[in-house]
């Protein structure tokens, strides 16, 4: 399958580019950004070529991988999809639960596959715990901590203009919810959401499996405190989500596999452009929330009495 690239940036250069380069069953014919010498950059790199034109790109594939901010990649997937292009997006699939919804209409309605790499579910350590804790069920409650650095030290994503105005529940809460939803059910509710330092904030969520979870989400830990955990407790005990320090390019390989496979009539994919969207809509509900806590302003409880020392 031919397929393209659209985006430029570090993840379109360390993990996309090589993944699509890498892998058997596709033909990386080209990419396009919308800086033009980082397209000529990041092609000569990969040994492809730079489109300067995104529907020059588009009419010479069958499949488009996107590696853009949310809302810009919202829109190209848009016009992708009416050009009969099968789909691979970035999380979270949108910025707003319309460019989300415009997303899967048009790909529904032109009939293209369609993947959104959420890293954890395409590394097989991960996903064979989710699917394993999914199918026990019964489970009573759910922690998830997923804390980065990204704006501390030298993160290449440090500069990223999208993710210094959505913050860390729009980069690293759609990890977080494409871990829990497949194992306690969708999200019923955002019943709590509260600001942290810097960019964390702090969500509770009502389940329709009957469980609730916690989330902890930030890109402003410090390093030491940086990493991602999800516990989960029940009937059968404590489990943590496996940890693996597989890079992103194996996972990505698996991600066009699953593409390919639904592509060519197996099916659509757990982790499609519906998904997607019903990721958009439980972090759009937690944005509103959040939002309302800073109009309204937060309750704080009064300062602690001071202890006062008898001497004896």
């Amino acid at each position: 399958m031919r397929i393209g690239l659209l985006g430029t940036g570090p993840w379109a250069d360390m993990a996309h580019a090589p993944a699509l380069r890498l892998h058997e069953g596709l033909d990386f014919v080209g990419v396009w950004g919308r800086r033009p010498d980082a397209a000529e950059e990041l092609a000569k790199r990969h040994g492809t070529r730079a489109y300067d034109d995104p529907d020059a790109l588009l009419s010479d594939v069958e499949a488009v991988a996107f590696a853009l901010p949310p809302a810009v990649q919202a829109g190209m997937a848009v016009r992708a999809a009416r050009a009969g292009c099968h789909l691979l997006l970035d999380k979270p699939l949108a910025a707003t639960v319309a460019q989300g919804r415009a997303v899967v209409d048009a790909a529904g309605g032109a009939g293209v596959a369609s993947v959104v790499f959420f890293t954890a579910r395409f590394q097989p350590e991960t996903e064979a715990w989710i699917t394993e804790q999914g199918a026990g069920g019964d489970w009573f409650t759910a922690r998830a901590q997923w804390l980065g650095a990204v704006f501390s030290g030298d993160s290449p994503f440090a500069a990223s203009p999208w993710r210094r105005e959505k913050g860390a529940l729009w980069d690293v809460g759609p990890h977080a919810l494409s871990v829990l939803l497949p194992v306690l059910g969708d999200a019923r509710r955002v019943s709590a959401a509260a600001p942290g330092p810097g960019d964390t904030v702090h969500l509770v969520l009502d389940h329709t499996g009957g469980a609730s979870s916690t989330l902890t989400l930030s890109l402003t830990a410090p390093p030491a405190a940086a990493g991602a955990t999800v516990e989960l407790r029940g009937p059968r005990g404590v489990t943590l989500l496996p940890e693996t320090t597989e890079g992103p390019v194996p996972a990505l390989l698996r991600a066009l596999d699953a593409l390919l496979a639904s592509a060519g009539g197996r099916g659509p994919h757990p982790c499609d452009a519906s998904f997607g969207l019903r990721v958009t809509e439980i972090l759009a509900e937690a944005e509103s929330l959040l939002a309302r806590a800073e109009v309204t302003g937060v309750r704080r409880l009064p300062p602690l009495p001071r202890t006062v020392r008898r001497s004896t």
